[in-house]
């Protein structure tokens, strides 16, 4: 136990540089843009001695490493500038944003785990059958499909053609979100107010079934291919001829050892699942951070797209430490290394 303890410290102390040298290159990268965040944080009538002492007052007439150890410090303290074009803190336009966002990619992951999943063991399990050969050209075909090609096409048809779902936002005009975390699902379950959660769930349903189509194939590819290494083990070969059933063999033996790479490869999909929310959010009208990012980036506003960025990065490698964890509590080889 305490060796696995050290190897997710080590995991958490490696992500501190990563995320350093992210942040660094995303913020000399945008200082490097022909954009004057001085002048646009002044009236238009600003004179141009006024420029220049709000220049040097936010130190941009200073080196781009020493604007970053300033950002650096001032972000260390929960300070990451304020929004030039809305003229609010950005680290509290990203707090709020926040929650819409993991809440839509939480939702699609489950989706996505539950279509992968499901369908891995199945077309394992009718394997040597037409339907394996039908299902093998179909996930070929969805992967083939990116996320926001379903976002349009089940737009199209379940909110235009068949109007069956909403489409917009995050509830119900006249709703009121209840107040608490800003995950809507989790408070509007705890307040009672299921009018809230079931139309919080139609509104997501749409978006999340987008991005989670576009991540199962994937797994479903992965896992297939896992129980059929698994089959060759000889455990499995003894556990037969012991006349134990084949459906007992696949889910009470060799999925627990299958599911392991599968684990690995969903976590990097959560990663790009969480990345791919920009496109779906716009798509949707989602308030998340990857609309806050679209109008940033739109109105050239650096201290909300430095916060957003950064924001994505922690994420990217909150969910690779925890299935990293996941790993090493569910698999001894894993914690013997």
């Amino acid at each position: 136990m305490r060796k696995t303890g050290w190897k997710l410290a080590r995991r958490v102390l490696v992500s501190v540089p990563i995320l350093l040298v992210v942040s660094f290159l995303l913020f000399a990268a945008l200082r490097l843009l022909p954009v004057d965040p001085a002048a646009m944080s002044l009236p238009p009538t600003a004179t141009l001695a006024e420029i220049a002492e709000k220049r040097h007052a936010m130190g941009l007439d200073r080196s781009i490493p020493a604007q970053y150890g300033i950002w650096l410090d001032e972000a260390l303290h929960g300070r990451f500038g304020t929004s030039i074009s809305l003229r609010r803190d950005a680290g509290a336009l990203v707090a709020n944003a926040l929650p819409a966002t993991i809440e839509l990619a939480v939702c699609a992951m489950i989706i996505a785990s539950a279509l992968g999943l499901g369908g891995g063991v199945l077309l394992f399990y009718l394997r040597g059958t037409w339907v394996e050969v039908v299902g093998d050209l179909g996930t070929i075909l969805l992967l083939s499909v990116p996320d926001f090609m379903w976002a349009l096409l089940l737009l199209l048809v379940f909110g235009v053609l068949v109007p069956v779902l909403p489409f917009m936002g995050r509830i119900d005009p006249g709703l009121s979100v209840p107040r608490g975390s800003g995950f809507l699902l989790f408070d509007a379950l705890s307040a009672g107010d299921f009018a809230v959660l079931r139309s919080a769930l139609r509104h997501l349903a749409l978006p999340a079934l987008a991005l989670g189509m576009a991540f199962a194939p994937a797994i479903m590819r992965v896992l297939r291919s896992s129980l059929i290494d698994v089959y060759h083990e000889d455990y499995i070969r003894q556990t037969r001829l012991r006349g134990v059933g084949e459906v007992r063999i696949l889910l009470g033996h060799a999925l627990k050892n299958a599911i392991l790479p599968t684990l690995t490869l969903m976590g990097v999909q959560f990663g790009f699942l969480f990345g791919g929310t920009l496109l779906i959010e716009v798509i949707y009208g989602t308030p998340g951070i990857g609309n806050l990012m679209v109008d940033a980036v739109r109105n050239a506003d650096l201290p909300v797209i430095q916060a957003v960025g950064l924001s994505y990065c922690v994420m990217v490698l909150a969910i690779s430490m925890a299935i990293d964890a996941m790993v090493l509590m569910l698999d001894p080889r894993a914690r013997a290394i």
